[in-house]
């Protein structure tokens, strides 16, 4: 009998990861307010996490007023269910046996209306809405195009799919004509699969382009709005809103668990969509469903968000600033991405590509004893040689918040 452990070749594959500098491990810290805490009690400036509405800092901050300030219309308290306390905190069971509860279908509802759908349906997670969809939506004799950026719950979901796949190079609309007026007729259905908001450099899909290319060759557009629900377009619509393209694109994805501060993912489109997808999609099927007290919360935010400018104002300022600022701070060996429209500019996501692994995990551990946190974001998440400081920015942070990262970034580089 071998002495060996039958788990050596992951034991090897760690030490793999640890030499390249690559290793993940779990972090024991909290939120609160525009902070992050850690076990050793000391606060990080919080400039890694997606609170781009500064939804979960404004409820462990208790704020009242201000840009980031959560003001809920008593009817939006009622329509939710009352006293959060008395919500369940679990479901108890999948969607179709008895984990829908009212708040799952006034979140629901809530969310289609925000979306101008005729309906829509809530995930346990933006992960689970992401693969489900696109690998029951998109079926044997479709063609699948999706864009080499996007994000893995999206590659995932193609991959589990039963259509064939082609990846085309990140935001290159000219491809995806190509492809198409070359194999449009091999296909039943064409599905262009892409990430609105991309998480790692900040920048936006051609969405309008896109749909120009859809129309022209009888093709449907997957658009995942994780990044974009709250944040862009005049009611928070996501970056469909914000193109003017939300009745074009019949199919979105979307999360709670980013602007809207909460858990959780979503799919709103035409009624026959949600339905095929309650009755086919395994992600749905076969989950425990959202929590009750989550989907009340996330319902309140969802009926709140459409008010929320001055928020989405703020944190769109910030992102300016920084990316202006930053330009002229950033050493010759880092560069950041430069946004192409006016759009682009106001993501509050701005990556300082830095290359080389080590590098990265060395000016974020410096940042962190200057009390920020940027996290060092490495291969495999992003391609080789792009290692990188992810800043995400929230409309709990102040515009002192972000000078003073813009000085330590200078004082290290």
């Amino acid at each position: 009998m071998s002495d060996r452990s039958p788990f050596d070749d992951f034991a090897a594959s760690l030490d793999q990861m640890s030499s390249l500098g690559r290793r993940r491990r779990l972090v024991v810290q909290s939120v609160s307010g525009p902070y992050l805490v850690t076990a050793q009690s000391v606060r990080l400036l919080n400039f890694g996490g997606n609170d781009y509405l500064g939804v979960v800092a404004d409820g462990l901050a208790h704020r009242s007023s201000g840009p980031t300030a959560l003001s809920v219309p008593d009817s939006a308290e009622e329509e939710s269910g009352g006293d959060e306390d008395l919500v369940a905190c679990g479901a108890t069971a999948s969607a179709l046996v008895c984990g829908w509860t009212p708040h799952h279908e006034q979140l629901a509802a809530a969310i289609a209306r925000a979306e101008g759908t005729e309906a829509a349906v809530v995930f346990p997670s933006g992960y689970a809405a992401c693969s489900g969809t696109i690998a029951t939506l998109c079926r044997q004799g479709d063609l699948i195009l999706s864009d080499q950026l996007n994000h893995a719950s999206l590659i995932d979901g193609c991959r589990a799919s039963n259509a064939e796949r082609e990846i085309y190079p990140h935001c290159d609309v000219e491809c995806v004509d190509r492809i198409l007026s070359e194999r449009r007729g091999e296909f039943r259905r064409v599905w262009i699969v892409t990430d609105g908001v991309f998480s790692m450099d900040g920048d936006t899909a051609p969405l309008y382009d896109l749909v120009r290319v859809a129309r022209e060759h009888d093709a449907q557009i997957l658009v995942d709005e994780a990044h974009g629900t709250g944040v862009l377009g005049p009611r928070g619509g996501g970056l469909c809103e914000a193109m003017g393209v939300q009745q074009e694109i019949a199919v979105r994805i979307g999360t709670l668990s980013k602007a809207v501060g909460h858990q959780g993912g979503f799919v709103a489109g035409p009624r026959v969509v949600i339905d095929y997808l309650i009755q086919f999609c395994r992600t749905l099927i076969f989950s425990t469903a959202l929590s009750p007290r989550t989907a009340a919360g996330a319902h309140r935010v969802i009926t709140s968000m459409a008010d929320w400018n001055e928020r989405r104002e703020h944190v769109a300022s910030l992102a300016v600033h920084l990316r202006r600022k930053i330009v002229d701070c950033l050493p010759d060996e880092f560069s950041a991405v430069v946004p192409v429209s006016e759009l682009d500019e106001g993501i509050p996501i701005v990556p300082i590509i830095v290359g080389d692994d080590a590098r990265a995990v060395e000016i974020s551990e410096r940042l962190r004893e200057r009390g920020f946190y940027v996290p060092a974001i490495r291969p495999p998440t992003v391609p080789e040689g792009t290692a990188r400081l992810r800043v995400s920015l929230s409309a709990a942070h102040r515009l002192e918040h972000v000078d003073g990262l813009i000085d330590a970034i200078k004082s290290i580089s």
